[in-house]
């Protein structure tokens, strides 16, 4: 463990710890170089000796390094000092998602909504540099005091799970993909699985699978359902729903392909909460039937009731490897192993039959998009006909079926998207550009306007950040704040905005505040005055109420002052207490008089909460200066005490003055919070 003030890398001074993890302890610490803080995380002892584990952390911190993004906290430096390893990151002043939701409960569906596209949007960035994350969950999540969402802990997973480590320390497995708890490959589905877990936690209060150990609820994730979140959410949008369950869908395949995409569909579902645009592939011969609605049956009817069928959505079988049997005996293993395998190829042998038998029909009836096929007879050998792409965008999509009916080319509705020129039911996008020369029989992909995504941005500029921030998150907009002193408007009031008032902007964009924080803070900055005479240190420190105590000296000659209580360049309130030392010269040039008083002399001073102070245990030691000697005694040690905190101490006959220190325990040692200059009075018995 770090001690406070010590010096790592030549240029990061320990000032606190401010958390502990697994793997690592983080301190708050002062950046020499750059005049900053930063957050230092430091390996703990026992990963120090792993070499392998060493040069990995180094590299993937490294490549961590190189990410620059506002939902990413920031990766300044990676370095080692006499066995130290530390990574130097972006201090975010904050509270972890984890905590956040356990404070709450639950989340709304605004918030959690908001909070999971922020978190993509960081990822996405990784993703795009070739980083995956490895450790989403809601403990690498910082919401900060300003409200934005950062990422945190970016190449720490990949060291760590080339190594052994235990559970523990490589954090829960709550959030862990099927592939990543078996030991598999894992990739940028893996993070998106993990945030589909955290996402689940926001909107209900709980992760979806539990168990006594580690190992059950692993096995959770490779074998159990997972109980929709409307049942603990009933009021949950069902897009949002939807999109829960693709993330978390036990086959890669089945999920999201991208962060983007997740992205997408967060911010559609902001707009559209009930549409049932997230398209989820649940065809696989081991799992139940599907159920089509019967809102889908019209459609379908419909559709096969004119004479170009448009398809609607892609549906894919898939034989899933973790419902292969592992728990097989040694004498029965094989043989049900053998028999399951069998079964699933019968399942892939018809449904390959089934396909062949489909394409042909389609080959000779003409079943397509668009018209009917040619027959094989007919067909040119010599060359490939090829047919010009007409022009979509603007019609509907019986028009759209009218336009190529006969032309040899077809259609295919692949989803909505948000339109602010097109309005809803309209085609507003086509894959294939109109006037592009196609090969017959090809199909254009389009897509239909779900309305206009643009909303009116409200005027809260004169209101108290909390409630702006409430209004606009509720719109489906992301909120930024920044803060800086102000005359005009009181702490906590929302001076500007941007975009301004009445700018349409969309559902998920991001709109900025700036908040007051009252009027700049009237304080002093406290200067050096070791060395000046008594008198010109009295004049530097003139807003400051200034206490003088005198003492021997062989180095400093007399007058002149050779200690101060607070260090210099403190910003401190006006009128605040601060004691100078000043010297009397050699103990011989000046006979300090014997303290002769009697009775007793106590101090009942009422110390405030100390900064950094962590609610531990504390010690308190006093200091007074008897007869020229410094006197020191222990006043309190080992106990917990509550601030603020009255004193009730009895000092030295005589000595009207004396210094408290005042220490609290971290770890294993006791690190000083601050000093505090105390009086004595003469009581009556």
């Amino acid at each position: 463990m770090l001690k406070t003030g010590m010096i790592v890398g030549d240029r990061y001074e320990v000032v606190s710890k401010i958390g502990t993890g697994g793997m690592a302890n983080v301190y708050k610490a002062k950046d020499h170089k750059l005049n900053r803080f930063v957050a230092m995380k430091v390996l703990k002892q026992e990963f120090r000796e792993d070499t392998t584990f060493i040069k990995k952390f180094k590299t993937e911190a490294q490549s961590a390094a190189g990410l620059t993004h506002p939902n990413i906290v920031n990766v300044f430096d990676v370095g080692e000092d006499d066995g130290i390893h530390y990574i130097v990151m972006e201090l975010v002043e904050g509270i972890t998602l984890k905590d956040y939701i356990s404070k709450k409960g639950k989340l709304s569906v605004k918030e959690a909504t908001s909070i999971a596209i922020q978190v993509s949007m960081g990822l996405e960035a990784a993703h795009s540099h070739g980083i995956i994350h490895r450790d989403v969950k809601p403990q690498n999540i910082i919401i900060s005091t300003d409200g934005k969402v950062k990422v945190t802990d970016f190449g720490i997973a990949r060291a760590a799970s080339s190594n052994t480590i235990s559970s523990n320390v490589m954090g829960s497995v709550h959030y862990s993909s099927p592939e990543q708890v078996r030991g598999g490959y894992s990739d940028e589905k893996s993070d998106i699985y993990s945030l589909g877990i955290t996402l689940y936690e926001m909107i209900t209060g709980r992760v979806p699978f539990e168990g006594e150990t580690t190992v059950a609820i692993a096995i959770k994730h490779l074998q159990d359902e997972m109980v929709p979140p409307s049942e603990y959410t009933p009021d949950i949008p069902h897009s949002l729903e939807q999109i829960i369950l693709k993330c978390t869908q036990k086959s890669v395949d089945k999920r999201y392909a991208s962060m983007g995409e997740v992205i997408g569909d967060l911010k559609h579902s902001l707009i559209d909460p009930n549409g049932n645009f997230v398209q989820l592939y649940t065809m696989d011969p081991t799992e139940k039937t599907m159920v089509i609605g019967e809102q889908d049956l019209q459609k379908i009817k419909q559709k096969r009731a004119e004479a170009p069928v448009v398809t609607n959505k892609r549906q894919e079988a898939f034989i899933d490897e973790n419902d292969l049997d592992d728990d097989d005996d040694e004498k029965g293993g094989l043989h049900r192993g053998l028999e399951k395998a069998m079964m699933i190829g019968g399942f892939i042998v018809g449904a390959l039959i089934i396909v062949v038998l489909l394409v042909y029909i389609v080959n000779m009836t003409g079943l397509f998009k668009g018209g009917i096929k040619k027959n094989p007879t007919e067909q040119s050998t010599a060359e490939e006909k090829m047919i010009e792409v007409p022009n979509l965008v603007g019609k509907t999509e019986d028009e759209a079926v009218e336009s190529v009916k006969n032309s040899g080319i077809g259609i295919r509705y692949v989803g909505e998207e948000p339109s602010d020129e097109y309005e809803k039911g309209i085609i507003c996008y086509q894959e294939t550009e109109a006037g592009t020369e196609v090969p017959e029989n090809s199909t254009i992909n389009y897509k239909l306007s779900s309305g206009s995504a643009l909303l009116n941005v409200p005027d809260v500029t004169g209101k108290m950040q909390g409630e702006a921030e409430a209004m606009l998150t509720e719109m489906g907009f992301v909120v930024n704040v920044s803060k800086s002193y102000s005359y005009d408007y009181q702490a906590g009031q929302v001076m500007s905005q941007n975009p301004t008032v009445n700018t349409q902007a969309k559902a998920g964009d991001t709109i900025n505040l700036e908040v007051s924080m009252g009027a700049q803070y009237d304080g002093f900055t406290v200067p050096s005055v070791v060395g000046m005479a008594e008198a010109d240190a009295k004049n530097a420190l003139a807003p400051l109420d200034v206490v003088v105590q005198s003492e021997a000296s062989e180095t400093v000659p007399a007058g002149q002052v050779t200690t101060q209580s607070l260090a210099e360049g403190v910003y401190v309130d006006k009128g605040t207490t601060i004691t100078i030392t000043v010297s009397t010269g050699p103990a011989d040039a000046t006979p300090i008089p014997t303290v002769t008083a009697t009775g007793t002399w106590k101090c009942t001073q009422v110390l405030d909460t100390p900064i950094g102070y962590q609610n531990g245990v504390v010690k308190m030691e006093l200091v007074q200066m008897v007869n020229g000697s410094p006197q020191a005694s222990t006043v309190v040690e080992g106990k917990q005490v509550e601030f603020p905190y009255q004193l009730d101490l009895t000092g030295a006959p005589g000595v009207t003055e004396g210094t408290l220190y005042l220490y609290e325990l971290i770890g294993s040692d006791y690190v000083e919070l601050g000093h505090y200059p105390i009086k004595f009075e003469q009581v009556e018995e």
